[in-house]
């Protein structure tokens, strides 16, 4: 591990934030949302972006660092104390329904940013812990599937009128909040009996990754109900969706107005380094885990988060993931800022399709 390695440290700062919120509920608990979409683009106003890549005879080190991967995996015991430590302060002081809201609402940008965000770098990867990791991580925001479509279906299907999860031209955020979530969880479905099929798997089997995933979600939920009182188990439910929906709002950003052109056969392009908004603001690619340089993950899906590289082909979002989402809940401003941002040949796909 390298001196300039320890910058990870900061995608700690929200879950850090969520805690003193915990803690000190009637003075902090809006503290998770005031730095995420306050203060952190603030700071990225006023910070200059980093385009560098790693040199080649850094990449073997910090391909092998445990370093990285440890970094992943303390984001399991952090998430759920966080949720448990949440529900137990719901439960037990006097809030206001400001202070309530303040805390449903860090707790849901925890299990977006330090929960499916983690898991979606863990699900990319082989093994048994990567993915009981993934599994555990998505399941406080009710998103089991997302490991299963955006592998299959997602990096297939990206930047194709095919893909729920690539906004089309000119779709609002709400809209596709809607056809996004929906959309990849009939997908997942899909895919699930396609895969069962080519296995030769029974839909009752122990394959069948989606009948599990269900399986553990209704027990969640469950306990819940049992553990805490039904109030307490929809504040819960309610943290669960403002995480995905982060999710879902990152989605947007990421892939918003691009699209693969076709061939004279129909097929589409490959994808390349030109379907993927890509963000290099320093402070948003640590604290996601360099979910940022999307470009580079959907044209190399295979490479560790410590690797992925900005290339200049890519499409550049004026500014970091929290204010870009931030623009796009104003839907004409956000149009108005990134549609002339599309390159031409996309539009008018989009325009005549």
């Amino acid at each position: 591990m390298k001196k300039g390695d320890i910058k990870y440290l900061a995608a700690y700062l929200l879950p850090i934030c969520a805690m003193i919120g915990i803690v000190f509920p009637f003075h902090f608990s809006w503290l998770t949302p005031i730095v995420t979409f306050l203060l952190i683009p603030v700071i990225e106003l006023f910070t200059p972006e980093n385009q560098a890549n790693l040199h080649p005879t850094e990449v073997n080190q910090k391909s092998k660092s445990i370093f990285f991967d440890v970094l992943l995996y303390l984001n399991l015991p952090l998430v759920y104390g966080i949720l448990i430590g949440s529900l137990l302060v719901l439960s037990k002081q006097e809030l206001s329904p400001a202070q309530v809201i303040g805390l449903v609402f860090s707790v849901g940008i925890i299990l977006g940013s330090n929960g499916i965000n983690v898991a979606h770098e863990l699900g990319h990867r082989t093994g048994f812990w990567n993915q009981l990791f993934a599994r555990l991580l998505l399941l406080p925001s009710h998103y089991t599937h997302f490991t299963l479509e955006h592998n299959y279906g997602h990096h297939a299907q990206v930047s194709t009128p095919e893909d729920p999860a690539t906004a089309q031209l000119n779709q609002s955020v709400y809209s596709f909040w809607w056809s996004s979530s929906t959309g990849q969880y009939k997908n997942a479905w899909v895919i699930q009996k396609k895969l069962l099929v080519s296995q030769n798997q029974a839909f009752w089997s122990l394959k069948n990754d989606m009948l599990i995933n269900s399986f553990l979600q209704v027990i969640y939920l469950s306990a819940l109900f049992i553990c805490f009182s039904w109030k307490i188990a929809l504040w819960a439910m309610a943290m669960g969706i403002i995480g995905f929906l982060l999710l879902e709002s990152i989605n947007y950003l990421e892939h918003y107005g691009l699209l693969r052109l076709q061939k004279k056969s129909g097929r589409y392009v490959p994808v390349k380094e030109i379907h993927s908004w890509n963000s290099n603001h320093l402070l948003g690619r640590i604290l996601l885990y360099e979910l940022t340089r999307h470009s580079d993950h959907h044209y190399r899906a295979n490479k560790k988060y410590q690797l992925l590289d900005y290339h200049t082909k890519s499409p550049e979002l004026p500014y970091g993931y929290p204010t870009s989402i931030l623009l796009a809940l104003i839907p004409p401003l956000w149009f108005s800022i990134m549609n002339p941002r599309i390159p031409e040949e996309m539009r008018l796909k989009a325009k005549y399709d």
